[in-house]
């Protein structure tokens, strides 16, 4: 049978204390509900419908690039009206999953059991055992030990909350029974709302067979209602997220202290330091070394290259045998081929770094396109930007660019080059010569350090200095 997934994703969230809608508060730097969505995604759905309604322009907004249908749900009348919303354009044949947005840790494994059920006829719910069982439904089995209804937390009575099975809400079951079901249900309760577990006594009613679906990782079920909860989530889920890098091969100085943040892929033997962030798509080979507080976002890194401490590599390729940092900086749009050295506190940007080439002190390079085996001295920068346009430096291969010089685009260092220390590079530099610039070196005889003056003195400089006639 095809499959449509149903999320609900309508609540405020009002204990979140936030402008946010609540399946858009962050987790791991994207929303609740992507997490959601792209676990559904796995299973295949032909249909996958988002049933919104509070901050409902964010929500849509926050996930259009998603191919997911949006379902209104214009007054909040409980999950089971939420449910309604969807049936009307889902057809009889097909087998109706139905998952939360702010429930964002539920695995691929758990859905699958319960969509095997559904297509065969079943209501299936998933039910965890746990011991605070506060604000959970109770499944309540007859003497035989069949479910036959679930109650809510608020309607349940003495005894019955005394059972530590409980609902965690997501269920599937046949789209031409659900239907039912759902017209059956009412309001009678203390939130007069209609709930989509009452489905369950429906199901039983009419002789269907309700099977239940043990969760085996109760963090699958966990809720997120308030900041505290969701930073539970975000723990559980980086602490995965991190065994996960862990089982593929890689080396963490501290499992409790790395943020993952997207889809990262590492080969043997990585190391990472405490710290690191790891954002979007990022794939570190065999043998990659990230030292502590480094932040590497949707970028490539060769294998053998080392990332020293508090770099940031955003949306770049580093080839293998790099040796990037400390406080360096590779900003989009950047290429280092092997055997590349940035050191400390340079940047470097939307530029192209041939193999064995160094800028290893205080420079910046931009929009450039850099040779092999050439070296860039301290305090170097292609000055790319004259404040409407940004213009290329291009430097040939085995150039040696001298400390403090400024090339200032667009310009040409030819191949094997050398340029002056502190130059001003305006005009192309030619192959295999010395190019500088350079103003006459005075020395002043005879003249004295500024001496510290008291208050007195300095008013009376001050005032002579204001004084004078403008020239």
């Amino acid at each position: 049978m095809q499959l449509s997934v149903v999320i609900l994703a309508a609540g405020q969230g009002k204990r979140m204390h936030s402008d946010l809608p609540k399946v858009l508060q962050p987790l791991a730097g994207q929303p609740l509900l992507q997490h959601v969505v792209r676990t559904a995604r796995a299973l295949e759905p032909a249909h996958i419908y988002v049933v919104y309604g509070h901050g409902g322009a964010q929500v849509q907004a926050a996930l259009s690039h998603e191919p997911v249908e949006w379902i209104l749900q214009a007054d909040q009348l409980g999950t089971g009206h939420a449910v309604m919303q969807a049936m009307c354009v889902i057809p009889d044949d097909h087998t109706v999953l139905v998952l939360y947005g702010d429930v964002p840790l539920i695995r691929t494994p758990s859905l699958t059991k319960l969509v095997s059920l559904a297509d065969e006829g079943a209501l299936a719910v998933l039910s965890v055992d746990l011991e605070d069982a506060a604000g959970y439904g109770r499944i309540i089995r007859n003497a035989e030990g069949r479910i036959r209804a679930i109650v809510e937390h608020k309607d349940a009575s003495p005894e019955e909350l005394q059972i530590r099975e409980l609902n965690t809400g997501l269920m599937a079951a046949p789209a031409r029974h659900l239907r039912e079901w759902l017209l059956g249900l009412g309001n009678n309760n203390s939130s007069r709302e209609y709930y989509l577990t009452d489905v369950v006594a429906g199901a039983v009613q009419a002789g269907h067979r309700v099977e239940p679906v043990r969760c085996t990782f109760t963090s699958e079920v966990m809720g997120v209602n308030d900041k505290i909860q969701l930073s539970k989530v975000e723990a559980l889920y980086r602490r995965e997220r991190a065994e996960e890098l862990m089982l593929a091969g890689a080396t963490l100085a501290d499992p409790e202290r790395i943020d993952i943040r997207g889809e990262i892929k590492v080969g043997r033997d990585v190391f990472i330091d405490i710290n690191a962030v790891l954002i979007g798509q990022v794939e570190l080979a065999a043998g990659v070394k990230v030292g502590p507080n480094c932040v590497i976002s949707d970028s490539q890194i060769g294998a053998g290259t080392e990332i020293y401490a508090n770099s940031i590599i955003d949306h770049a390729i580093v080839a293998e045998n790099c040796r990037i940092g400390p406080f360096a900086r590779v900003r989009p749009g950047s290429t280092l081929h092997h055997d590349v050295h940035i050191g400390n506190f340079v940047e470097i940007k939307s530029s192209d770094i041939g193999a064995g080439s160094k800028a290893n002190h205080l420079s910046y390079v931009g929009d450039s396109h850099v040779g092999g085996g050439v070296n860039v001295g301290a305090g170097s920068i292609t000055c790319n930007y004259d404040g409407q346009n940004k213009w290329p430096t291009v430097i040939g291969d085995g150039a040696f660019i001298g400390s403090g010089s400024m090339l200032v685009a667009p310009v040409r260092v030819g191949v094997g080059a050398t340029i002056g220390a502190g130059s001003t590079i305006t005009e192309n530099a030619p192959d295999g010569e010395l190019t500088l610039t350079r103003a006459k070196q005075t020395t002043v005889t005879g003249w004295k350090r500024p001496r510290k003056l008291d208050e007195e003195e300095k008013a009376a400089v001050i005032d002579a200095a204001l004084k004078q006639p403008k020239s």
